[in-house]
């Protein structure tokens, strides 16, 4: 077996780090643009502008057509339902119930990349890749507690949390189908095939729930379309080198990068429990980093 060193993992955490703070900002595009465009608006406009660039990219660098030919499009096919449906899972979940109790059942999915990671590529982690993912699983509970999460449930909120959940599952899946495929494809077959898919399978419901249609109103999330694809790419590249049951608690850290954006943009102070609940994911996050494993 190859053993994954000490370097793979801090190379790969770093990626997926990275990628994790770019999509913070798409994620928190919804936010930016209410009133003004509905979630399926805005990621429609950032696959048809993700596409756009990636193409420009492929003329520039005169790559052959077949090179970005996948024997495997079946399988990005399916990886873009489970991203893409996941995603509306759990936009619809945040509408329907309190923000805060979505995002905390959304953050399931860590665990389940985890089980599926164990369960479908025979990933093995040690007691100390556990306790770090404990950790950082802790530290997301803090914040989220800090926040305010669950306090107030009510029954009603019981569908929108089952579908929550179902979201949570379905990312998760989606990451397993990423480890597999960054393994066999270049990151921009990847990219290409899967932003490619999510604007036939966003067109339409995104049509429906259309809101704006002025230029200057949609041209902002036109821009997410790079950024985007920026953070696809560390992503893949992350996943290319470690296993998912090692990076997937690194995506805890959108609660701090979710936190740095809400304090710079909409005067949200963070709590000491926010601030704790970090830097406990911080720890973990950093354990992991100088951990290494075996394939």
């Amino acid at each position: 077996m190859q053993a994954i060193t000490k370097s793979d993992n801090s190379q790969a955490i770093l990626w997926v780090l990275a990628g994790t703070a770019l999509f913070s900002i798409v994620f928190a595009s919804g936010k930016f643009a209410e009133g003004v465009a509905s979630p399926l608006q805005v990621i429609f406009l950032r696959y048809i502008s993700g596409f756009t660039l990636l193409l420009a990219l492929a003329f520039r660098f005169r790559a052959k057509h077949a090179t970005y030919r996948s024997k495997r499009a079946k399988t990005h096919f399916v990886r873009a339902i489970l991203g893409c449906y996941g995603g509306v899972a759990i936009v619809y979940a945040s509408a329907n119930m309190p923000i805060l109790d979505a995002t905390a059942i959304s953050l399931l999915y860590v665990i389940f990349i985890i089980a599926l990671g164990i369960i479908f590529l025979r990933e093995r982690i040690s007691k100390f890749h556990w306790g770090a993912i404990i950790i950082s699983s802790i530290g997301a509970g803090v914040v989220m507690i800090s926040r305010g999460a669950f306090q107030n449930f009510n029954l009603s909120y019981l569908w929108p949390a089952a579908i929550a959940i179902a979201g949570a599952l379905l990312i998760a899946a989606e990451a397993i189908l990423i480890r597999t495929l960054s393994q066999a494809e270049s990151p921009m077959t990847v990219l290409l095939y899967v932003n490619f898919f999510g604007i036939g399978l966003v067109a339409l419901p995104a049509s429906s729930t259309w809101i704006s249609t002025e230029i200057i109103d949609n041209l902002p999330f036109l821009l997410l379309g790079p950024v985007a694809i920026s953070a696809q790419y560390c992503i893949i590249r992350g996943y290319r080198i470690a296993k998912v049951s090692v990076l997937g608690p690194i995506d805890y850290t959108w609660l701090g990068f979710a936190g740095l954006i809400g304090f710079i943009f909409f005067d949200e102070i963070p709590t000491l429990g926010v601030i704790l609940g970090t830097a406990l994911i911080a720890i973990g996050g950093i354990v992991l980093t100088f951990l290494k494993t075996e394939e």
